[in-house]
């Protein structure tokens, strides 16, 4: 029998992990899974893995208060490394562009332990847009064996990277999550509190926004809102105490916007599909709000999702305060604007992205692919 080990360690991976732990151990029988986390996040990652009930084989528990890339990395390389040579697994599945799933693959290659990268294939050719996750996941895929991109495009980025051997298209494993998570029953009092409004979700946390653009981003924001009654924001403000800071300078004691914590899960799909639109520097949301029809509003310079910009699902407004006042209150303001964005077509997938990456794995360890 086969044996792989799945790692992941953040919150968004986790949520992309979860549903492909779950079809894997449906399949037992045929190949053994392993759960790591490093718990490079550690109250977050917990929340995942308790919505989806996972509990992890090996848990790493790497944070630590303050930690910097360098510590992740050192901590993290050593730690796996015990674990790759107790085990001796056949193959670690990694995650997108994460420091875990960085170190994770580096630690594989050293043992000479193949490697498949989930979501391989995004890119902005930036390496310091986003950072670190642009230098990340072009490094993990010099070293994979097997890739599962989530688009086309994703796919011919790989091939025009000459990376020509075990590139399959799958889909985004987010959907297959979303899918799970999403209740029309679904109850919060912050739902209440915004229900007679037009609902906007924020997330904004990103390593390369933090200082001057995350005052333009909030700045922004507050503007819109005093202009337009109708509409009150919802931010579940990230642990970052640099985010937290910024947020409570920008942001606090405004009646129609809400400072929250972080929300579990399921609490955040559900809150995303109630929502009017979807203004992130997120990663996954990205992928997520087109599935539920949600215009999203990208506060970064780059994406690596350009699927969505072009399906018309996200624009890119960049973090200069007027861009992103400008094509807020285009969306708030322009109904046929919105609505464009809100029928565009999801560019990641159907929802059986996990079932399909299992059965390519299996196929791959009996010499079929």
């Amino acid at each position: 029998m086969k044996k792989i080990i799945m790692v992941f360690g953040t919150r968004p991976e986790a949520i992309k992990m979860a549903p492909l732990v779950k079809e894997f151990q449906k399949h037992k029988d045929k190949i053994q899974t392993i759960v790591c986390v490093s718990g490079q996040h550690r109250q977050m990652l917990d929340q995942v893995l308790e919505c989806f009930n996972i509990v992890p084989d090996y848990d790493l528990s790497i944070m630590k208060q303050g930690q910097t890339l360098a510590d992740i990395s050192t901590r993290l390389l050593g730690s796996f490394t015990e674990v790759l040579m107790k085990e001796k697994p056949d193959m670690v599945f990694v995650h997108g562009d994460t420091s875990t799933a960085l170190v994770c693959a580096l630690a594989s290659y050293y043992l000479q332990i193949k490697v498949a990268h989930v979501e391989a294939g995004l890119r902005t050719y930036d390496i310091y847009s986003p950072f670190p996750e642009e230098f990340n996941r072009q490094a993990i895929d010099i070293i994979t064996n097997l890739y599962f991109a989530p688009t086309n495009f994703a796919k011919q980025t790989l091939l025009n990277e000459h990376k020509d051997k075990n590139v399959f298209v799958t889909g985004n494993t987010v959907i297959d999550a979303i899918n799970t998570t999403v209740n029309p029953n679904y109850k919060n009092e912050i739902l209440d509190w915004a229900k007679d409004s037009r609902l906007v979700l924020l997330t904004a946390h990103r390593r390369e926004n933090l200082g001057e653009n995350l005052h333009n981003i909030f700045k922004a924001i507050r503007q819109v809102v005093d202009e337009h009654k109708d509409i009150k924001v919802v931010y579940p403000v990230h642990l970052n105490p640099i985010v937290q800071k910024a947020a409570q300078e920008e942001l606090k004691n405004h009646e129609r916007i809400r400072l929250i914590e972080p929300l579990d899960v399921i609490d955040f799909h559900n809150f995303m599909a109630r929502a009017y639109l979807i203004l992130t520097d997120s990663g996954g949301v990205q992928e997520e709000a087109p599935h539920l029809g949600k215009p999203v509003l990208v506060l970064r310079t780059t994406t690596e999702r350009p699927e969505g910009v072009e399906a018309g699902t996200l624009k890119l407004v960049g973090v200069n305060k007027e861009d992103i006042y400008r094509e807020f209150t285009l969306l708030v303001d322009n109904k046929k604007e919105y609505e464009k964005m809100s029928k565009a077509v999801n560019p990641y997938g159907d929802g059986k992205t996990s079932q399909k990456i299992y059965e390519i794995t299996n196929k791959f360890f009996n010499g079929e692919q």
